[in-house]
């Protein structure tokens, strides 16, 4: 039965909408080409969208410029605010943005963890309401909040989770009730760095893919079929509570101590650098994880972030590689001798300390994504968050060989192209199509 000529309009101007948002700006004849639909049709939806006041021209295109041809429709970004936050144990960062993702307002605010759970929250809360003001904001349509710990998928409300403050949890439930006509969406922080890579860095390429946080805490985030997997409980992807051979014991239902993290996690790379005599080789203390890690891999010629360039199978460097990345299935020899340092170079004592950390830390982490190659198959890891990034090529390199021994299974590792920056970008893509699905019906 043939759609009525109402709900014909309904599906053409959704798909028209679509397109806008995934593809930005576009003229009538890209609409038109895009969507299969007849130039008249394509006429009327632009007219009727137009007068709706759900998109606008925004410049014109061609070599000409001029015309109704040259005519590029985008969708009118005032028409919605957005708010992203990336919460952490030590603070908050937030930004401010229009409907189609222009950042208008950035701030973060550092939070003492001993000043209390009433004015942490409220430091918070006050961030985002200053950040919203200096945007011209008078209204968020949507707040996504990202945060570490586990997501309740029935509530969306973050769970109590031991070790983490307790203004975390609070400050989801400040905002309903300072924002109350705001949608507020609360997302695990690495969760939203995957949807950020895959969107925007290392696995843009990817519809399967894990990415493996590696900052002050450990986590794992899986993406199957292009599908952001949560697990029934939302708890997929903890994988800092992983047992693993090399740690004191083993983790409990409240604390990751012994498991995975006890490895990987920020405070043990910096402990894994003093056993390297790193931070004695010219580092001094007080630095983070992410910066000792750099400093090696800077120590032996490397890139120290990602997507610079790439590692494929045969072990060239692939300067065009969205992401970087080493082929694990490849010849292990070849991949490890593409990533590691020209043999002509300074072996000096300070070399020889960061080589031998960078081949410990990889040591480490290959344990964590043997086991995910293992269970997921998922053909990719992007080693993420501050330390993936800083690592580049040279861990991924290290850890692919790694894998190549340990596993069957082909798994490329790439480095993170985001980093950190990963939740934020994250939060804000989560906020944005959620708020354009509901406008857009």
């Amino acid at each position: 039965m043939p759609a009525s000529p109402s709900t014909a309009r309904a599906i053409n101007d959704r798909l028209a909408l679509r397109l806008l948002q995934h593809e930005g700006p576009l003229t009538a004849g890209q609409l038109k080409q895009l969507t299969g639909l007849s130039r008249p049709t394509v006429a009327d939806l632009v007219e009727r969208l137009t007068a709706s006041g759900l998109i606008e021209m925004v410049g014109e295109s061609g070599e000409q410029r001029r015309g109704p041809n040259a005519r590029l429709y985008g969708i009118v970004g005032n028409r919605a605010y957005l708010a992203a936050l990336d919460v952490r144990t030590e603070g908050v960062s937030v930004l401010v943005s229009d409907l189609v993702g222009r950042v208008l307002a950035e701030a973060s605010v550092p939070i003492d963890g001993d000043s209390g759970t009433g004015p942490a929250v409220e430091q918070a809360v006050a961030l985002v309401e200053r950040a919203a003001k200096e945007a011209g904001a008078e209204h968020l349509h949507t707040v996504c909040v990202g945060a570490p710990g586990l997501i309740d998928p029935a509530t969306g409300e973050l769970r109590d989770t031991t070790g983490l403050p307790a203004w975390h949890r609070r400050l989801v439930a400040a905002l309903h009730e300072r924002l109350p006509d705001t949608r507020i969406v609360a997302e695990n922080e690495t969760n939203l760095a995957a949807l950020a890579e895959r969107r925007d860095g290392a696995a843009h390429d990817r519809d399967t893919f894990v990415l493996l946080w590696l900052g002050m805490g450990i986590g794992a985030a899986v993406v199957l079929d292009g599908m952001l997997r949560r697990g029934a409980s939302g708890g997929a992807g903890e994988i800092g509570f992983l047992p693993v051979p090399g740690t004191r014991g083993f983790p409990s239902a409240t604390d990751c101590e012994g498991g995975f993290h006890s490895l990987a996690g920020a405070g043990a790379v910096l402990e894994l650098a003093r056993e390297c005599r790193v931070l004695e080789a010219g580092r001094a203390e007080g630095n983070s994880a992410a910066e000792v890690v750099r400093w090696a891999v800077a120590e032996l010629g490397g890139l120290g972030v990602g997507g610079d360039a790439g590692v494929d199978a045969g072990g060239e460097r692939d300067t065009g590689a969205a992401g970087g990345g080493v082929d694990a299935g490849g010849d292990p020899d070849a991949s490890a001798d593409a990533g590691r340092p020209d043999p002509t170079r300074d072996t000096g004592p300070r070399n020889a300390s960061a080589a031998r950390f960078l081949d410990a830390l990889a040591d480490r982490l290959a344990l964590g994504v043997a086991s995910v190659v293992a269970l997921l198959d998922p053909g990719c890891v992007v080693l993420g968050g501050e330390v993936g990034q800083a690592g580049g090529d040279e861990l991924a390199v290290r850890v692919a060989e790694r894998i190549v021994r340990m596993s069957p299974l082909p798994a490329e590792v790439r480095p993170s192209v985001l980093g950190g920056a990963a939740v934020l970008r994250g939060a804000l893509l989560t906020a944005q199509d959620g708020a354009q699905d509901e406008l857009f019906g």
